[in-house]
């Protein structure tokens, strides 16, 4: 891969850092490093992709997701490295930067997953808001313990391939629908779900953390990087995001797709009727034909069919499609010009070709609709909400008598809410549903027990 030498602005840091002269590592390696050594990337195995799907060693965790969205991106840089046209190889991001990325995407997210940052939105509906891709830039910047003040004090390239959204919570906003309580239940209060989903942003205390992002991009490209789409009923969405978070949305979309797809047929959330009335014949063509040239002795009558029995069939055969559908991806990624933008961070995007797209957006549909939205994942979701909203209320109540003695201190510095939401949404599932039952379960607890 071309040396990036025209590029070295974006392998600054928000902090001073000076690197021992017999360290051999780039900054990108750096980067790698302290997401790797981080608590908060540490704390993802115990967040569920799929909400609490069972006593199992086979289903994925939010680390073992983000692994694959990691080894995904790579994949990409690498095809893309051997296809592309030499201005494209040369902003390539360096293997260990791309991976870095991929491996913080999801930092943010909360406990008990999206059900957890729509309920931690409600909670903080006062005091600025959270979403769950904000907070994985506010624990990257601030929160991590490699630098004074700068958090993991990653560079600004890596940082800017995190930033999803570019558009601040209080710009995408749309306070006609604000969080709020259902009206209709009678004996329990239940949140509105709907209204209470965050716009997708970074929140508002990270504002300087973006301005210096964007500092010396020139300045209609920074206006424009950050525009809005208003969307009637809906909070305003981001158009853009830079080159780097393009290829990190891709291979978040291909593990995503394929990879909780293979869960839920492991599991049996998913029966091949269901498969097979989302997942077509006509929508899978392309992949299907690339099935057909390569492997013709296999797949000889009915490619479709043969292809769909084998991946309802045993681990070790469904293993073989799944490693056969994320290679069709991944080799099937290109790269597009927006125009407008004279910076190649932001003019360069990543995408799935059209016409495999069909493909990947039926598997993401199937998903969500058979498994995410599935009554089994809905209820237990609605549960961990609600031990959310309980554990956030007790704590904010009374922050001196309840918090831990470290969080009781960042707290007294400024009487900041935003470190009760911190502290709950760095929770691992297991930690909440624990915290939960020592302040609610008629259980009497033991002052042993570790907070």
């Amino acid at each position: 891969m071309t040396e990036q030498n025209t590029f070295n602005r974006w392998f600054q840091r928000n902090e001073s850092h000076k690197k021992q002269s017999e360290d051999a590592r780039t900054e990108s390696d750096t980067d790698y490093a302290r997401v790797i050594h981080s608590a908060s990337f540490r704390r993802l195995q115990g967040k569920t992709q799929i909400l609490n799907l069972g006593d199992s060693d086979f289903y994925r965790t939010r680390l073992t997701h983000s692994l694959e969205v990691s080894q995904i991106a790579m994949g990409i840089v690498r095809q893309l490295d051997d296809d592309a046209d030499e201005k494209i190889k040369e902003i390539l991001p360096e293997y260990t930067q791309i991976q870095a990325i991929g491996l913080t995407h999801d930092l943010g997210h909360p406990p008990f997953g999206h059900g957890g940052e729509v309920a931690l939105n409600y909670c903080m509906r006062d005091h600025g808001g959270f979403e769950g891709n904000g907070q994985t830039l506010r624990i990257l910047t601030k929160l991590e313990k490699f630098s004074a003040n700068a958090g993991a004090n990653l560079t600004r390239r890596t940082l800017l391939g995190i930033l999803k959204y570019p558009v601040s919570y209080s710009a995408a906003y749309n306070s006609s629908i604000n969080p709020r309580l259902l009206d209709e239940p009678t004996s329990i209060k239940i949140i509105d779900r709907k209204k209470s989903k965050p716009p997708k942003c970074y929140l508002d205390t990270e504002q300087e953390v973006v301005d210096w992002l964007l500092e010396d991009v020139d300045k209609d490209d920074r206006k424009r990087f950050c525009e809005l789409k208003a969307i009637e009923n809906k909070h305003s969405k981001a158009i853009h995001k830079s080159f780097d978070c393009s290829i990190m949305d891709v291979a978040d979309d291909i593990a995503y797709g394929i990879h909780d797809l293979e869960d839920a047929i492991s599991l049996n959330l998913l029966t091949e009727k269901q498969f097979r009335e989302d997942v077509t014949e006509e929508n899978s063509a392309q992949f299907l034909d690339a099935l057909n040239e390569k492997y013709p002795d296999e797949f000889s009558n009915d490619v479709y069919d043969g292809f769909v029995n084998k991946l309802f069939s045993d681990n070790k055969t469904r293993k073989r499609q799944i490693s056969r559908l994320v290679h069709h991806f991944i080799t099937h990624a290109e790269v597009y010009e927006v125009d407008g933008f004279k910076e190649p961070m932001l003019c360069y995007r990543v995408r799935i070709k059209d016409k495999n797209k069909k493909l990947l957006d039926a598997l993401k549909d199937s998903v969500l609709k058979r498994v995410i939205m599935s009554p089994n994942v809905q209820q237990l979701e609605f549960k961990g909400q609600k031990m959310v909203v309980s554990v956030f209320e007790v704590l904010a109540s009374e922050p001196e008598a309840f918090l831990p003695a470290d969080m009781i201190e960042l707290y007294e510095e400024n009487k900041d809410i935003r470190v009760i939401c911190d502290y709950i949404a760095g929770m691992t599932d297991g930690f909440l549903l624990k915290t939960y039952d020592r302040l609610f379960s008629p259980r009497m607890g033991s002052v042993f027990d570790k907070l």
